[in-house]
């Protein structure tokens, strides 16, 4: 359990964790504690809202640091995943040439379009979660995104057979995993709903949106899921529910 713990962090976060010999025994529930990960995000963000109202820093700072801190954690791994996603979907090519697109290291001009709209749309959100509470409902939301594409992982069908995903897929227990994976997501809908009620089910309803529309068009448009593809998808799920937050509570104030 510790060695895939530790696995977890090293695949998918930049944290410094002590080094463990890369054999399957050692990835058996390293997907399992993938939201863990979130988690830390999530503390770091609640954290830099503490700094920024002791410090009167104000919203824009702010919002940047919102930005700035998923990808501090992670090295920008699940936005590599969303950019190689978004170049092989307008290539509008046939299923076996949008894999071969999604496994080039190479960049292309879709994939930078939508990365630069996609920042500034978080950033322009961010800036408008102007309370502690709606910061701390939205760093919850770090640990469903992450459940949920786990859960994905490991229950849909995989496009491609080999892979950095089905190298924690393969040697994975799966019924524990998935029963991580429903802790982690029964706990975070409930820590939202607690926090904020109405914002909490408006997120965690994005959620359950974007994960089905995940799995109708990972199915439609390559055959299943990849690592790119669970990327993309934590990305999206991830905005959605922060855009859930901001408008949900702006509604709210207008009734």
């Amino acid at each position: 359990m510790l060695n895939s713990l530790l696995s977890a962090f090293l695949m998918y976060s930049r944290i410094p964790v002590p080094k463990v010999e890369w054999k399957e025994e050692n990835r058996r529930y390293a997907l399992g504690f993938f939201p863990l990960i979130g988690a830390v995000i999530g503390a770091l963000l609640v954290l830099w809202r503490f700094a920024c109202n002791a410090l009167d820093i104000g919203q824009f700072l702010f919002a940047a640091g919102g930005v700035f801190i998923p990808i501090l954690v992670t090295g920008g791994i699940h936005l590599d995943g969303f950019c190689d996603v978004s170049d092989a979907r307008a290539s509008c090519a046939d299923r076996e040439k949008r894999l071969d697109i999604m496994s080039d290291p190479h960049i292309g001009s879709f994939a930078v379009i939508k990365l630069c709209l996609y920042l500034i749309v978080q950033t322009a959100l961010f800036s408008q979660a102007d309370s502690l509470r709606t910061t701390a409902l939205i760093s919850v939301g770090y640990v469903l995104s992450r459940a949920l594409s786990g859960i994905s992982a490991v229950t849909f069908k995989a496009a491609k057979k080999k892979g950095t995903l089905q190298s924690f897929v393969c040697p994975a227990h799966k019924r524990i995993t998935i029963a991580m994976e429903a802790f982690f997501i029964i706990s975070s809908v409930s820590a939202m709903t607690a926090i904020l009620p109405i914002q909490g089910i408006s997120a965690g309803l994005a959620a359950l949106f974007v994960f089905i529309y995940h799995r109708y068009t990972s199915y439609r448009d390559f055959g299943g899921v990849t690592g790119d593809l669970c990327g993309w998808f934590l990305q999206i799920c991830e905005i959605s529910m922060l855009a859930s937050v901001v408008f949900s509570g702006r509604i709210m104030q207008l009734w």
